[in-house]
């Protein structure tokens, strides 16, 4: 179980226009700043227990504004590219033939021997990470298994247990879903925590589903505590992945969004996602990090093509420590009988309001000159360690299994893992 996106998609106004796509401006998560107060003590977490009320109702789906989609329309043996707004994919947000009310918040606390709420709503692109409040959450506090037949024929069932094994370790879940009263519409959710000696918690959240036009869609989120093995620095990992078929056209699309936070400041976040829609792919990756001491790292790379062999991308590079600092990127087109053109760029920022610029193109443009301009960059992250403590309350509280007098958790400081792959299974082109 892993744990639920920047494609192509923006806020951009509706009307076409055309853009150079050199000066797109990088795009950052949006996060809600936090106003809680929250104790850090020194490169530990301190904070009081904190109790989950199921009092109010939450979910997912209304915490997020809805996103234009666009796309590149590429012109030949032109550099700038048209832009043009399209709507949601067409399997975004289908209504099901069941289900009522899908869209609005349901329950965190469901009444015993109801049937769960039915949730067949795929889920939507370019949401990022949700915050656990979103997903709502409720682990049952005893062990059920029971199903049922809704009044329109659906089915639903509703299970809950607990895992337990080595070094504490200690996994509380509970699974759900349903089915429509023909079979051609179905939805699974499971919900998990996860705690051990080493002081690991973890909570998250796994959901899939199909509807009656043949839509399919699966999505997981996870949120992660635990100590470095090496210096014991606190360290937070938020992580989501999404995908969505549709069931009418060659359409579908792919997202694995990142986050990773320590106590000491280091901020890093990233984002690889794929999309379809008929005769076209694209293709987006993105990733920045904050070193905590004032180093900023910041990339994208994106790229799309057609079924003809049109291809066009864009990618850019920045580093800066100190006001001190470079920018560098191209602009490319690839035509169905290889004919290619390419814009690079660079800026090399000094720190004294000394900027040197240079440039060329395939079509024999270029410039190198040096002008006086004020560099800006952010050097810390708009959303860092303190904002994801206070977001995490639910995390936080998990309580692992008591530990006996003398007994210690198994440490083991062997080879680290291999990093994940954060290529998207359905990314089979490069950028050029």
């Amino acid at each position: 179980m892993a744990a639920s996106s920047r494609g192509f998609a923006t806020p951009f106004r509706l009307e076409l226009r055309s853009v150079d796509v050199s000066t797109l401006p990088h795009r950052e998560i949006e996060f809600r700043k936090c106003r809680r107060r929250v104790s850090v003590d020194g490169d530990r977490i301190r904070l009081s227990r904190i109790r989950c009320c199921c009092s109010g109702s939450t979910g997912s789906g209304k915490s997020v504004e809805k996103a234009e989609e666009w796309r590149f329309d590429s012109k030949k043996s032109s550099h700038r590219v048209r832009i043009q707004a399209m709507p949601s994919m067409p399997f975004a947000s289908p209504q099901s033939h069941f289900v009522s009310k899908q869209e609005k918040f349901y329950p965190r606390c469901t009444p015993r021997h109801s049937g769960p709420q039915s949730r067949d709503t795929p889920p939507k692109r370019d949401t990022g990470i949700a915050n656990e409040k979103d997903w709502g959450i409720n682990l049952l506090s005893e062990n059920i298994n029971e199903s049922g037949t809704n009044e329109d024929g659906s089915a639903w069932y509703r299970e809950s247990g607990e895992d337990l094994g080595e070094n504490g370790y200690r996994c509380r879940w509970t699974r759900m879903g349903g089915q429509s009263h023909d079979g051609s519409s179905e939805w699974k959710e499971m919900w998990w925590e996860k705690s051990d000696w080493t002081g690991y918690k973890e909570l998250g959240v796994e959901k899939s589903g199909r509807n009656a036009e043949g839509d399919s869609w699966w999505e997981t989120w996870q949120e992660v505590l635990h100590q470095d093995e090496w210096s014991n620095l606190a360290r937070i990992e938020r992580s989501a992945q999404k995908q969505a078929k549709s069931g009418t056209e060659n359409a579908g699309w792919y997202e694995k969004w990142w986050e990773k936070y320590d106590a000491k400041g280091s901020t890093e976040k990233g984002a690889h996602k794929y999309g379809r829609l008929n005769e076209q792919s694209w293709w987006e990756k993105w990733g920045e990090h904050y070193d905590g001491r004032g180093s900023v790292l910041k990339w994208t790379d994106k790229w799309a093509e057609t079924e003809l062999g049109t291809k066009w991308g864009d990618k850019w590079e920045e580093k800066f420590f100190a006001g001190i600092g470079s920018r560098q990127g191209e602009t490319w087109h690839l035509s169905p009988s290889g004919d290619r053109w390419s814009r690079t760029w660079g800026e090399e920022h000094f720190g004294n309001g000394k900027v040197h610029k240079y440039g060329k193109s395939t079509t024999g443009e270029s410039w190198d000159i040096v002008v006086d301009e004020e560099t800006y960059y952010e050097a810390e992250p708009h959303y860092g360690w303190a904002d994801v403590v206070g977001n995490s309350s639910q995390l936080l509280s998990i309580e692992p299994l008591e530990r006996p007098p003398g007994v210690y958790p198994n440490l083991d400081f062997g080879t680290s893992p291999p990093p994940p792959d954060d290529d998207s299974p359905d990314t089979a082109a490069s950028s050029q």
